[in-house]
């Protein structure tokens, strides 16, 4: 413990890594800030059903991962997912233009191109969420009294465009943690919006366990323990790496052949490169049969409704096959094995 405290303490002496500790909460709490305005002729005090509506299932999912501003009917309402999806299609699409192949071998400069790619793709994809989220805004549980600029054309507008510039806000954020910050922007700020709720939700938990008579806090007890053996597996594993040896029986230095005959090199191979993107890529594609749950055709709703239930079969079954073909693709983007050939 007192090693862990040493360890915490010297952070803070490293200047640099400080100021990017401070920037990096800096910028958190701006879009933290940004969640909780809500978009222009909608009244907030009316919110209460969408609420309802997007406590639990998918909606809730989604809801979580824009740290409620979903259900706010906020301008970041959309979050970073609009960005997640464009960032999707542009990796698969790498496998099979060769442009961007192109441009992926192309190191730093390349892989700028293929950012601002990224961008304007999301706003694209923005131009059909943002009117599609402001249309199922009364379905979702919000009177017609909270609407108070109506549903003309200012309002969607207006709207259109906050909801646009919410999420390119946002992903300025996720850019500028991931360049000036500690790194991991995007999945910096998806967690910022989940562990958000995660206070009210653990007392909520808390309180429930305790009222029951039958060893409720004993149980609340052992939830703890195992979310701390998670989260301590999910670190080992993504810190994890395998060294694979590489001997040299003879190299050029300097213009001079030297024998390097037994000197013992490795190759560091993170066990789970792909790190946590394979499951954000999945999740965000999960959100899909929800809207095919809303169509007026039975056949296509049935199927839909299958898939959005996150504790059946095939729910799980369609996550699960998701995130191997991602974490697949993902790695192959990661580790680019004929480079490391070249160089080895």
């Amino acid at each position: 413990m007192k090693k862990f405290i040493s360890s915490i303490q010297d952070i803070w002496k490293i200047e640099e890594l400080r100021n990017k500790i401070i920037l990096t909460l800096g910028l958190m709490v701006v879009y933290r800030l940004a969640a909780q305005v809500p978009l222009p002729g909608i009244d907030p005090t009316q919110l209460s059903g969408i609420a309802n509506k997007t406590s639990d299932g998918l909606l809730g999912l989604l809801n979580a991962f824009t740290g409620g501003a979903f259900a706010k009917a906020s301008v970041m309402a959309l979050g970073i997912m609009p960005y997640i999806s464009a960032s999707i299609v542009v990796q698969l699409m790498g496998i099979a233009v060769p442009y961007l192949q192109k441009l992926q071998k192309e190191g730093e400069s390349g892989r700028k191109k293929i950012n601002q790619i990224t961008r304007w793709l999301t706003i694209a994809i923005l131009i059909i969420q943002a009117p599609a989220y402001l249309v199922s805004l009364p379905s979702l549980g919000i009177p017609e009294s909270a609407f108070l600029l109506g549903h003309g054309p200012l309002f969607y507008f207006s709207s259109i465009l906050l909801l646009t510039t919410g999420t390119v806000f946002a992903m300025w954020l996720g850019e500028k943690i991931t360049d000036k910050g500690i790194g991991n922007g995007i999945s910096l700020l998806i967690m910022i919006g989940i562990i958000a709720r995660f206070p009210s939700s653990f007392m909520q938990e808390a309180t429930s366990r305790i009222n029951q008579s039958n060893g409720g806090l004993i149980m609340i007890l052992i939830e703890i323990v195992i979310w701390f053996v998670v989260i301590f597996g999910s670190v080992l594993l993504v810190t994890a790496v395998r060294k694979i040896q590489v001997q040299y029986a003879r190299r050029t230095v300097a213009g001079n052949i030297q024998d390097v005959a037994g000197a013992r090199q490795y190759v560091p191979l993170k066990l789970n490169s792909s790190g946590v993107m394979p499951i954000i890529f999945a999740q965000a594609l999960m959100f899909a049969p929800q809207l095919m749950a809303n169509s007026s055709s039975e056949i296509v709703k049935s199927i839909g409704v299958s898939f959005t239930d996150m504790f059946g079969l095939w729910y799980n079954v369609l996550f699960g096959v998701l995130i191997i073909i991602f974490s697949y693709f993902y790695t192959a983007i990661t580790i680019p094995t004929n480079k490391m050939a070249d160089d080895l």
